[in-house]
């Protein structure tokens, strides 16, 4: 685990505001770390827990790095630190049920046994179910000893109110494509994939880490396909894209519709200037251009809907197949 602030791309700002707080002992019981996936909210928790529980407190609010406390936030195994993450139970969305919180809440009770205090991190922090939600607010209202809660989370306004109220928010941008080239860079990927994966990934250096790592592009490239198809697509082909797709891994589907909404923006974006910069598929811009003619802005608005509209159902427990098979027969209508 990195425990250290100086090997997290971006967010400055964040950084030093929470460095300060801690060092002049006004950190919050609760935080709330608020942002879009991939960006590194996850690793600012960690390096904040390690400076938190650091036996050498340096006074600079972060951690020594060598002390046994941050030895052991590195093998990712300090007794006083715990977090809590979604499951997944078959094919089902990733949940946080309540008897996690319960776990942790008897975990986060206990005396510390190798710092002054205990750190607790939820990541993902939306996908908490009602139950399991409503049991972290009570904790969160009454906590037990010498603990920080550390809540991280892409989706804010998906939170109770009552739990975002008791947390110090905290907001987290995207990520400067420069610096996720850089960063790609940095991991070994060569110059010219690295800043197509940063200008694709939408400043989300964990996007583009997945894209590179998960052969994400082939997904881009088989969604960019499947528009230009789409005016052919014959019943025969819906039923066989409905039954290909929709035994897809969950994860898999969601990322194959963000780019078919990714791709349907940059349409847009050529509408209003064909040699925009802002597009998040540059190497594409040729294909994307020659579909305008099929698509016109009405069609792509209402494309851009359906889309959106499966990507919420796709959060809940659904049926894959067939919503995959309702949404292609709903494109169908559009043609």
């Amino acid at each position: 685990m990195e425990i250290s602030w100086d090997k997290i791309i971006g967010h400055a700002e964040q950084k030093q505001q929470l460095q300060t707080m801690l060092a002049e002992g006004r950190l919050p019981h609760a935080l709330l770390l608020a942002g879009p996936d991939g960006i590194g909210k996850k690793m600012v928790g960690r390096a904040l827990a390690a400076a938190i529980l650091c036996g050498e407190h340096t006074g600079k609010g972060a951690a020594c790095g060598h002390c046994a406390s941050c030895q052991a936030m590195r093998l990712e195994s300090h007794p006083d630190y715990y977090e809590v993450l979604p499951e997944s139970r078959g094919k089902a969305a990733k949940v946080i049920r309540i008897e996690q919180i319960r776990e942790m809440q008897t975990e986060a009770s206990r005396y510390p046994t190798l710092s002054a205090g205990r750190v607790v991190l939820i990541d993902e922090a939306e996908r908490m179910n009602e139950a399991a939600a409503n049991s972290l607010l009570k904790t969160l209202e009454e906590p037990a000893g010498q603990v920080t809660f550390l809540l991280v989370t892409s989706a804010r306004s998906s939170l109770l109110d009552t739990i975002v109220s008791r947390c110090m928010p905290m907001a987290f941008g995207m990520l400067p494509s420069e610096e996720m080239a850089q960063a790609l860079k940095g991991r070994g990927i060569p110059e010219a994939a690295a800043a197509e994966l940063a200008a694709l990934a939408d400043g989300s250096l964990g996007r583009a880490v997945t894209l590179y790592e998960n052969g994400g592009l082939e997904l881009r490239d088989d969604a960019l396909a499947f528009l230009e198809q789409l005016d052919d697509m014959g019943l025969e082909q819906v039923w066989q894209q409905a039954k290909t797709k929709g035994a897809w891994e969950r994860e898999k589907l969601a990322e194959w519709f963000l780019y078919l909404n990714m791709m349907l923006r940059d349409m847009l974006v050529l509408y209003e200037d064909g040699a925009s910069p802002l597009l998040y598929h540059q190497d594409s811009r040729q294909r994307l251009a020659g579909l305008l003619p099929r698509f016109t802005e009405p069609r792509i608005f209402a494309l851009l809907a359906l889309v959106r509209d499966l990507q919420r159902r796709l959060q809940a427990n659904v049926n894959l197949p067939l919503q995959m098979e309702g949404f292609l027969l709903r494109i169908r209508d559009l043609t």
